[in-house]
């Protein structure tokens, strides 16, 4: 090897080195929201509400008064508790969010199915499928 080739491969190689990539990965898997509300405690806790009761029950506490409010989380926080100890784990209450999160999804994909369900037979075929979703005429 001449030294110009050489000169030429470490040169290439200091480029190389020197070089940062332009494309930012992110290599955490982020969890899906578990509201679309802003989550800012110190402003408002509407963000804790959806997440907490689901976003149809948020809704319901937010027309109750403070004591109807206190008796329903009473209430709510003795199904969270599963060993029945009279506490609040962090297990405990992640368990709980993540039921009212399904609870929700389903709520929401059987609302769905009804609505594109035309014909009401438990199925839903193309037809059906397309007039739901973008209006055509049966």
């Amino acid at each position: 090897m001449t030294v110009p080739q050489l000169l030429l491969c470490l040169s290439l190689s200091m480029l190389c080195i020197s070089s940062k990539p332009t494309e930012k990965k992110d290599r955490v898997h982020h969890d899906p929201q578990l509201s679309d509300k802003v989550h800012d405690d110190a402003q408002n806790f509407d963000y804790d509400h959806d997440a907490f009761l689901g976003a149809d029950e948020a809704k319901t506490f937010d027309q109750l008064t403070p004591e109807e409010s206190k008796e329903r989380l009473g209430k709510i926080v003795s199904k969270i508790d599963d060993d029945g100890d009279g506490f609040v784990t962090v297990e405990e209450l992640k368990n709980w969010i993540k039921f009212a999160q399904k609870r929700w999804i389903y709520e929401d994909v059987e609302r769905q199915w009804k609505g594109h369900d035309l014909n009401e037979d438990g199925l839903i075929s193309w037809e059906e499928y397309k007039n739901a979703t973008y209006g055509y005429i049966l």
